[in-house]
């Protein structure tokens, strides 16, 4: 979620908490993140992993649009728990679709491409936070950017019926 290069204005202006309520706003997605990873673990995406890989970034966006629209600290903190286990499960998911679907040959200069664009896409995606903050305001910007989201899934579930019927077992 992009929106966490802004979060301190959320812990300040809007939720009205000190430090240590941002490093719990902050601390939170990884909280999500890391226990879906360890149920997934148990649990591999095998069936249906392209309606679950939309369906895990429909549940992104809407849990970043409801981010932005909460006052609650506590509310605020779930939501962020929910973002970064969706985030998860789509992160699993692509990396495991590129992993096998990939050729052989092909494998290593493709995952370094992903990985290039996805360790840029996040400062990108800060940067991009900041300005349309700073040009509509903190919770407009998050709100367009989990409206994004879902246009973007959306989308892609249309226009990608194979993605939409991939199962990986």
């Amino acid at each position: 979620m992009r929106a966490v290069a802004i979060l301190p204005v959320f812990a300040d202006q809007i939720l009205h908490v000190d430090a240590s309520g941002l490093g719990v706003l902050r601390a939170a997605p990884s909280i999500g993140s890391v226990a879906l990873m360890v149920w997934m673990s148990a649990h591999p995406p095998e069936r249906n992993t392209g309606r679950i890989l939309l369906y895990a970034v429909t549940g992104f966006g809407l849990c970043t649009i409801a981010f932005a629209l909460s006052t609650s600290f506590w509310l605020s903190v779930a939501l962020l728990v929910c973002v970064g286990a969706f985030d998860a499960v789509s992160v699993v998911v692509r990396a495991t679709i590129l992993q096998l679907q990939t050729p052989d040959e092909m494998r290593g200069r493709v995952a370094a491409a992903n990985s290039m664009f996805i360790s840029s896409s996040n400062e990108i995606g800060s940067l991009e936070s900041g300005v349309a903050a700073k040009l509509i305001g903190a919770v407009p910007s998050v709100v367009f950017g989990g409206i994004m989201t879902l246009i973007v899934v959306g989308t892609v579930a249309k226009k990608a019926p194979l993605l939409r019927r991939l199962t990986l077992s």
